[in-house]
């Protein structure tokens, strides 16, 4: 579950990510329904100017965040297949390019991941972050994905599915599991209930349609694109069924097409578990300042201590019961994706275990933990329907606990985080998208070496189905996302700038085409 992309922050889980499937074999602009059915076969390329006209853009000054931008609302078809049928909104937004008419080169999409993860936010921190001159020549476009954030509507399946403490993510005993496995058939249902007549139709395929709608409302014949985590899948996604509209597409963090989303999810675990684990090693090198242990076993014990003591006694919040084992989880799960919150979360562990202070716990639940019921109920819709999941839970629960075996740390939180899939309305294909990259401009791919949530191997797979890319890998690099951070890794930017400002990709052989050293890990903070 690739996560949305923030810079300088957690890659938020609630988040989290991966894409790909033929729903319908009818057209090539075919929409998903509760019976599809298929064989993962790419739709042919779209050839230009085979779409309705396009609606028009209307920008109008607006606040994302804190940030002035322009934004702009597109109504696009809810099934392709009748575009002259019922439209829902995409929400966007732009930070203009500044630079003389003559050097501007057009528009560049950008997106965070998630599924789920709103884009709005993004236009400014890639304006921002980017070099200023090559930042100046693009109109820089994010937007919320279809279900999410401002566009209409926002999918929300049950408000209340993550208010207070949540039964244990591991559970202790059979009946624990069929009460967890209540709730994601409930989630399922609650979808279907409210908005059954948008599931059919949030799938990665779909959400590459509403890009394109984007860069014909833009009129522009190609479109220039930077995706993080699961962006990067739409974008392989968008590739395969637009690839004469692509101009530059930069991914970064990529998601394994092959995978998804079933078997991607699998091999996170194993990725995180190294992660978490690099996390503890950490903890035992700073012994003097957080007193965990010296060890990176002993600082282990710790943090399942600490697991056991909220299973008992949960932290209580302003409206009852904050904090219990899962909430934790959620909380800590934030490290694997970024070491930028290693000490926040050391620093809380300690207080807690040492004083039983709450306060540190509770505000880095706050900041890192809370989910976001929007976020998941997308997340759950993109990824459940873009290709059908195991339907027998004796599947999902043998294939958990072999996991749990030697990778116990995300083995049964990702599995109870998808586990709707199992109960989901909609049967997507049996296998995901085929990704074909033939016939495509150069493409920059940039990846963490020990990146656990689009682990490397994965990223490496889809980099083998795009002839044209060229890889920059982060060596030693565990963050997801490596482009464009807080703090910034100047190697990394250099490749980024460089192929946005002319189009020019590392020349090394082989898979790994460049590489750039990962930045320190951070020091202790009280």
């Amino acid at each position: 579950m690739p996560s949305p992309r923030r810079p300088g922050r957690a890659f938020l889980r609630g988040n989290l990510t991966l894409i790909a499937a033929l729903t319908c074999a009818i057209a090539v602009l075919a929409g998903c329904t509760s019976a599809a059915s298929g064989t993962g076969s790419p739709p042919p390329m779209v050839p230009a100017g085979a779409q309705a006209p396009p609606s028009r853009l209307d920008w109008h000054p607006c606040a994302v965040g804190r940030t002035r931008l322009q934004c702009a609302s597109l109504a696009v078809p809810l099934d392709y297949r009748h575009p002259a049928g019922r439209k829902i909104t995409l929400a966007l937004s732009m930070a203009p390019a500044t630079a003389p008419a003559d050097q501007r080169q057009g528009d560049l999409l950008v997106d965070p991941g998630g599924p789920g993860a709103s884009g709005r936010y993004l236009a400014a921190q890639t304006a921002d972050l980017l070099n200023h001159t090559v930042a100046s020549e693009y109109n820089i476009i994010g937007f919320d994905p279809r279900g999410v954030g401002a566009s209409v509507p926002a999918l929300r399946c049950d408000p209340s599915f993550f208010a207070g403490v949540r039964p244990d993510y591991i559970p202790a005993s059979r009946a624990a599991e069929q009460v967890l496995i209540a709730r994601a058939r409930a989630y399922a249902a609650d979808c279907e209930r409210r908005f059954g007549w948008l599931l059919p139709f949030m799938t990665t395929q779909d959400a590459a349609r509403d890009m394109d709608s984007i860069r014909a409302a833009l009129g522009q014949q190609k479109i220039s694109y930077l995706g993080y985590s699961w962006g990067t899948y739409l974008g392989q996604v968008y590739a395969t069924m637009f690839g004469n509209r692509v101009r530059r597409m930069a991914l970064d963090s990529t998601v394994d097409p092959r995978g998804a989303w079933y078997a991607d999810n699998i091999a996170q675990d194993y990725a995180f578990e190294a992660r978490i684990q690099a996390f503890y090693s950490w903890v035992a090198a700073n012994a003097d300042f957080y007193r965990l242990g010296t060890t990176r076993a002993q600082v282990q014990q710790a943090w399942y201590r600490a697991r056991a003591q909220l299973a008992a006694h949960p932290i209580s919040g302003p409206s009852g019961p904050m904090i219990g084992p899962d909430e934790f989880d959620d909380t800590m799960q934030q490290g694997g994706y970024d070491n930028s919150v290693w000490p926040g979360l050391a620093t809380a562990l300690a207080a807690y275990l040492h004083t039983g202070s709450t306060r540190p716990m509770i505000n880095e639940y706050r900041a890192l933990g809370e989910q976001n019921e929007n976020l998941f109920a997308v997340y759950n819709a993109v990824e459940c329907s873009d290709v059908n999941w195991p339907r027998n839970w004796a599947k999902w629960d043998a294939d958990t606990r072999r996991v749990y075996r030697t990778a116990p740390f995300m083995a049964w939180d990702n599995a109870w985080f998808n586990a709707a899939c199992a109960f989901w309305p909609v049967h997507g294909p049996t296998r995901p998208l085929a990704i074909r990259g033939a016939g495509l401009p150069p493409i920059l791919m940039i990846q963490g070496s020990l990146d656990a949530a689009t682990p490397y191997q994965g990223a490496q797979a889809a980099h083998k189905l795009l002839p044209s890319a060229r890889m920059v890998v982060v060596e030693g690099g565990g963050n997801h996302g490596q482009s464009l951070t807080l703090p910034a890794n100047v190697c990394v930017n250099n490749y980024l700038n460089a192929y946005l400002a002319n189009g020019s990709v590392p020349h090394g052989a082989g898979l790994v085409n460049a590489t750039c050293r990962a930045l320190r890990n951070p020091s202790p903070q009280a």
